[in-house]
């Protein structure tokens, strides 16, 4: 029986469970209505890493379609992991800068500068390498610092801060590393330490570098801090609106700081994976890394526009552009059709996610 006032109106949780029944109901019936693509569009939305998970599948039967026998080799599953656990990392500092709508154009020559700050250090100055190396990390750090004050304190666009400290820091590179490259034999024998990543561990036929694991190591520990964190859920909220995110007490120059600075250490830290891939140490290693980076990040979902995204997508992301990279070649195409590929994957990605993006609006 209904509960009912003492004018004979029908009592106030009656009305709410009218309104609720009602809700539920047109609910229902504008989800029957939905068609295929606008589900398709909702799911993709609540759940953005389904789609470089399913490009990493078509990526492998590409591969295994192309050359079954070479492709699933344990050799070719080993070089790929070695290309693309430098991009791993460089890529989950990226993936902080894009979650907050920014785009970090110097994460590359910050991780060359202070792979080349580490080993200057401990090769040709004897600093003990137990010195040289949480330099060489101070190093990614202070001029993340520098892009992060920048932008936040000057109020100048992310995209225009970084191109400047990518010329700065290239510069200085050059200048402070005199364009020498230092040898593996001279790590060896004065600072075996900073080329540790380079050693390998075997897993039945495959050869899995220490590098590998590290990138591992990085992305579970910032989507721990992402996903499990209220600093995480403050960069989000910062990417999606930051003036909302400023009302709702969020100190969000002090959230777009700290990610500029993490981004800066995390490539110092990739910057140690460098010198263990290559063997040496190069002021000119990884000049292609800036852009590998954000390819990893938008093909592994993130939004260029901020506030959704990823960790797992990018390593995902990473991942693609490894096996996507080796299936062209594998097929015995020129090189050039690799690079055709991957910017193709990045015009879909980004089309993809305004496509998904529109859900909210």
């Amino acid at each position: 029986m209904s509960e009912v006032t003492d004018d004979g109106r029908p009592a106030p949780q009656e009305f709410e469970k009218v309104l609720t029944g009602a809700t539920a109901t047109v609910a229902s019936f504008e989800e029957r209505q939905l068609t295929f693509l606008q589900r398709l569009q909702r799911f993709l939305h609540a759940y953005p890493t389904t789609v470089p998970f399913v490009v990493l599948l078509l990526g492998l039967i590409l591969g295994v379609a192309v050359n079954p026998s070479r492709f699933t080799a344990a050799s070719n599953f080993s070089t790929v992991l070695t290309q693309v656990m430098v991009i791993g990392i460089v890529g989950v500092g990226q993936t902080l800068v894009i979650l907050t709508a920014g785009i970090d154009l110097s994460v590359g020559v910050i991780m060359v500068l202070s792979s080349v700050v580490m080993g200057r250090l401990g090769v040709i100055d004897g600093v003990p390498v137990i010195i040289a190396f949480p330099l060489g990390l101070l190093c990614g750090a202070a001029f993340g610092l520098l892009n992060g004050v920048l932008v936040t304190r000057l109020k100048m666009p992310p995209f225009i801060v970084t191109l400047g400290t990518l010329s700065i820091i290239g510069a200085l590179n050059t200048f402070y590393s005199q364009s020498e490259t230092i040898g593996m034999q001279d790590i060896q024998d004065k600072a075996n330490f900073l080329q540790i990543m380079g050693n390998q561990i075997e897993i039945g036929n495959a050869r899995i570098m220490w590098g590998t694991f590290l990138m591992l190591a990085v992305a579970a520990v910032v989507w721990y801090i992402l996903n499990r964190t209220a600093y995480g859920r403050h960069v989000y909220a910062t990417g999606d609106d930051e003036e909302a995110a400023r009302l709702a007490g969020i100190d969000t120059d002090q959230v777009l700081l700290s990610v500029y600075v993490l981004a800066g250490l995390i490539a110092a830290i990739a910057g140690w994976a460098l010198i263990g891939r290559v063997g040496a140490i190069s002021p000119t290693a990884g000049e292609s890394a800036n852009l590998d980076s954000i390819t990893a990040v938008v093909i592994g979902g993130t939004s260029l526009f901020g506030g959704r995204g990823s960790i797992i997508g990018t390593v995902v992301g990473a991942l693609i552009v490894g096996v996507f990279r080796s299936a062209v070649s594998l097929a015995g195409l020129d090189v050039l059709w690799q690079e055709f590929a991957i910017g193709v994957l990045i015009i879909v990605a980004v089309a993809l996610d305004q496509w998904i993006r529109r859900v909210a609006k």
